[in-house]
């Protein structure tokens, strides 16, 4: 089982991480301890490999910092659920192999602290008897999340996803 960690709207990269808790202010410390820091410091604390943010709108705005989202990456999310997503955030948190998805009815229906199951391959998230349906990614998404990231992808096929 996975926990939901749920957010509200404007989420911004910078209570992600906080920019005094940048790889490049702390090159020996781990980014992913540095998750939710200041805007929730339970997370960086308690945050479980497969646990899922679900958020309001607009997750992810502010700077471009990809080490946002390596934070969340190093935390081994298993899934951010949201109204909907900045695009550099949404970008980057899919080149880095996280999985995000739109669905106000899962954001509406799940609640801080839910225990779920999270399975992505069938869509689904299962909290308690309801089962929800993951909305379904575009094939280039998909594609570059089997592969675990966009590097990983670039690696594996010579060529990013859409190319010929």
């Amino acid at each position: 089982m996975n926990r939901v960690w749920k957010f509200g709207a404007d989420v911004d990269t910078d209570q992600i991480v906080p920019g005094r808790y940048a790889p490049y202010m702390r090159p020996d410390a781990d980014v992913g301890e540095a998750a939710f820091i200041e805007a929730r410091p339970e997370f960086a604390k308690n945050a479980r490999p497969g646990d899922v943010i679900v958020a309001l709108e607009n997750f992810g705005c502010g700077s471009s910092r990809e080490y946002a989202v390596e934070a969340l990456k190093r935390r081994k999310v298993g899934a951010i659920i949201a109204l909907s997503f900045a695009r550099i955030f949404y970008r980057n948190a899919l080149n880095l192999g996280i999985p995000l998805f739109e669905s106000p009815e899962i954001v509406e229906a799940l609640q801080d602290g839910d225990e779920v199951t999270l399975d992505i391959p069938n869509r689904r998230v299962q909290c308690g008897e309801q089962v929800y349906l993951l909305p379904e990614l575009p094939v280039f998404a998909q594609e570059i999340l089997k592969a675990g990231g966009i590097v990983p992808y670039v690696r594996a096929y010579g060529r990013f996803p859409g190319e010929e």
